[in-house]
């Protein structure tokens, strides 16, 4: 075993230190752990260590050669693994949180080809706490809009213009795979973002064809956000920095018809007519205290309609999320989080009417439910 270390680290020497004028390869990594706290789980409280609730715990490769008149071949591997245990995250897959090689033109913009995060991900979900500085356990209720990116797009072509006056633009098409149905699990998404100075603004729209019906598809059936026949996001938000504080606000809705499933808690428990729709209203703010010191605090209140069986009801979900990070170094940082949501109006007989914080450590009984985290995550 020794011998393999040792050959193992001398591999990694080579990548890492193999560069030339017009070509390099760079290992990078993120490492994210600690406990949390579910206040009510299945009725019980429970205590866990969990990874990458922060950011997830991954490492990768990424290269880029330059090919002359301002053209680049570009790749970015990227493998996330759970660090309690050593195992490969999403569901084993070697390369799960992105995976892709490409062009990329200095004047034009990039074109890459495999998995890939969709437009959400990289325009709205940006400017959302949980997409950018909080992580996972801010997500929306269920993920529903894909902000927090729990699926990724599969077979996906992925093109991200330069900026163009401070504007650029991103599309997405992932393909179904299948012959004879081309639209059966594909996705497409397309996105823009401004920035200006300190302000950023972002809309985004994101179509679903049935996501997670298949293995192969798009939007893969062990990787899905929800199982359903259609899917449809769309989003816009902004961002604004003042001295040391950013202020922003992001506006999200979400149908998804004929939900059967979702990752986090299985079976919704709904009508095979189903209909779901969800908005979602998200302020949240971060604050520099000192260079070492953020303070974050986001509210988000979502609201779903439900219809089936020739019915409708409504629930809504309040949800308030507390962070204070410490950067011990420029890599490593000590971080403390909680969370609170609470669900009302649940009457459907689905999981739905219960609290759920993407993370916890399960349903909870009732319809509150609170998540608090202590961690560290350090950078490589």
């Amino acid at each position: 075993m020794q011998s393999k270390h040792v050959l193992t680290a001398a591999a990694l020497l080579c990548v890492c230190t193999y560069a030339a004028a017009q070509s390099s390869v760079t290992l990078y990594g993120v490492l994210d752990d600690g406990i949390n706290y579910t206040s009510n789980s299945g009725g019980h409280a429970a205590w866990q260590m969990a990874s990458g609730d922060l950011a997830v715990s991954r490492w990768g490769l990424k290269g880029n050669e330059d090919l002359g008149g301002g053209l680049h071949a570009v790749f970015d591997l990227d493998s996330g693994f759970n660090l309690p245990t050593g195992q490969s995250g999403y569901n084993g897959r070697l390369f799960g949180y992105q995976a892709y090689v490409g062009l990329q033109s200095d004047q034009y913009g990039t074109l890459t080809f495999g998995r890939q995060f969709d437009s959400v991900a990289d325009t709205v979900g940006l400017l959302t706490a949980n997409g950018s500085w909080a992580g996972f356990l801010f997500s929306h209720p269920l993920d529903n809009d894909n902000t927090d990116a729990t699926y990724h797009a599969n077979n996906a072509v992925k093109y991200t213009s330069a900026a163009y006056g401070g504007l650029t633009a991103t599309a997405l098409y992932g393909f179904s795979n299948q012959a004879g149905n081309f639209a059966q699990n594909r996705i497409f998404s397309a996105g823009l973002n401004y920035t200006w100075q300190t302000l950023t603004v972002s809309a985004v729209y994101a179509d679903l064809g049935a996501p997670g019906s298949n293995a192969t598809g798009a939007i893969a059936a062990d990787d899905i956000g929800f199982s359903a026949a259609n899917q449809k996001t769309w989003g816009v938000g902004a961002s604004y920095g003042i001295g040391h504080a950013t202020v922003a606000a992001v506006y999200t809705h979400a149908n998804v018809e004929q939900a059967r499933e979702s990752i986090y808690t299985g079976d919704l428990g709904l009508a095979p007519d189903a209909g779901l729709r969800f908005d979602n209203i998200e302020v949240n703010a971060r604050y520099n205290l000192t260079p070492a010191l953020m303070l974050g605090g986001m509210y988000t209140y979502t609201r779903a309609t439900l219809a089936q069986n020739g019915g409708q009801a409504s629930l809504h979900w309040n949800q308030i999320g507390l962070m204070a990070q410490y950067a011990l170094s420029v890599r490593t940082s000590l971080y403390a989080q909680t969370i609170y949501q609470k669900v009302s109006g649940g009457n459907t007989g689905s999981a739905l009417d219960f609290a759920y914080i993407p993370g916890a450590a399960g349903l909870a009984s009732g319809s509150n439910q609170v998540v608090a985290r202590v961690g560290i995550n350090h950078a490589f």
